[in-house]
């Protein structure tokens, strides 16, 4: 949900901005409606199809459009990932298991409705299992909310006695999405493992709502950035433990993640990021550990992923997205500010990450070609 930094501060929607009365939490939550914003702004201006984004913002109708430089971002960045998930979920058809998918900071996300829509519509098979976003208790009470009242949103879910509401309103469960409150920063095993290893509510068996003998695809939209590394780590590393070779627990499968963040900002427009983040008391304790975009891949390496890869949004622009699209948005919005556009899409990186079970040697030619591809850019 979140589009590209912006050096001028009045242009940076983030979910992990500060905001007023000197709680960052707090501002954290509320900037979600502007991520939401900026989607919703790529929507109208027809870089992107996304019929649920209305649902989560408020007043849709009435809010303004992004500058283009955010528009752009935000399609190249949505496109991206786009890809990388429906490639995922094609993968786990290949393999004839169905996946799972958990969104950590999902927000305002739209991310289940789209892929159940072309489900239903018949251009996918249902090969997604399970769904999860993790939020601040304060976000998911929203969204659930949001959710209850459309009947677009909600019809997608399920049968009305299927989906229900738990934990004051703060967490909603269906068959197959659920939504739950959580404190990312806080020791996995003690926040995360009661809410992902417990049964469904909506469920007649004790199967856990998270099953760690099917793929499953880990999604970070700008999170990681702004944990501290040890957080991060503990994160990652408790579902690198969940999925390993352990019978009792129902066997291992793979494991994917993918993060979205910015990097490289100690070079002079990096540090005018900075400085206009700092100017609105955000700071980012993720960031020093990866600071070029060969250190990236480490984020998944160095917990044993069996392969990990990373592109800036720049040359992802240039060398992953069709001449075709390229053209269209082209036509779209005049953009006065190419340079300024590059600069900050090389700030921004998609890193995308592979971890096979100790038995997936079978698993490796198939799985290892999970990724982006590039296009035929033709003259």
């Amino acid at each position: 949900m979140l589009p590209p930094l912006q050096p001028r501060p009045r242009q940076h929607p983030h979910p992990h901005s500060v905001g007023r009365h000197n709680d960052p939490d707090g501002a954290i939550r509320l900037t979600d409606n502007d991520a939401a914003i900026a989607r919703l702004s790529a929507v109208q201006r027809h870089y992107l199809a996304d019929p649920f984004i209305t649902h989560f913002v408020p007043r849709a109708h009435l809010q303004p459009v992004r500058p283009p430089l955010i528009n752009i971002g935000t399609y190249v960045r949505s496109e991206a990932l786009d890809e990388l998930v429906d490639r995922w979920l094609a993968l786990a058809e290949q393999e004839g298991k169905p996946c799972q998918i958990v969104s950590f900071g999902a927000g305002s996300d739209t991310r289940f409705w789209r892929i159940t829509v072309r489900v239903q519509a018949g251009k996918r098979n249902s090969w997604l299992n399970t769904y999860i976003e993790l939020d601040f208790a304060e976000n998911t009470i929203k969204k659930a909310m949001a959710i209850r009242k459309s009947k677009d949103l909600s019809a997608i879910l399920g049968k009305p006695e299927d989906v229900k509401l738990a934990n004051g309103g703060t967490s909603l469960h269906s068959p197959k999405y659920h939504l739950l409150p959580i404190d990312l920063r806080l020791p996995p095993k003690e926040a995360l493992a009661p809410l992902l290893t417990a049964p469904s509510p909506v469920s007649s068996t004790t199967q856990s709502i998270l099953s760690p003998s099917l793929p499953c695809l880990m999604l970070f939209e700008c999170v990681l950035v702004y944990m501290s590394p040890a957080a991060s780590n503990a994160l990652i590393e408790w579902f690198v433990d969940y999925f390993s070779d352990n019978p009792a627990q129902g066997g291992s499968s793979v494991l994917g993640g993918i993060v979205y963040e910015m990097f490289g900002l100690g070079d002079a427009f990096g540090k005018v990021m900075l400085k206009n983040l700092q100017a609105r008391n955000v700071s980012l304790p993720g960031v020093d550990p990866y600071p070029t975009l060969l250190s990236l891949p480490e984020r998944f390496l160095q917990h044993g992923y069996t392969a990990s890869q990373a592109l800036t949004l720049r040359e992802i622009r240039r060398a992953h997205i069709s001449r075709s699209e390229l053209e269209r948005i082209s036509h779209l919005e005049m953009l006065d500010e190419i340079e300024e556009l590059e600069l900050v899409l090389e700030h921004y990186a998609i890193t995308w990450g592979l971890k096979l079970p100790p038995d997936g040697s079978g698993l490796k030619a198939k799985w290892e070609t999970w990724g982006l591809t590039a296009k035929e850019q033709e003259e």
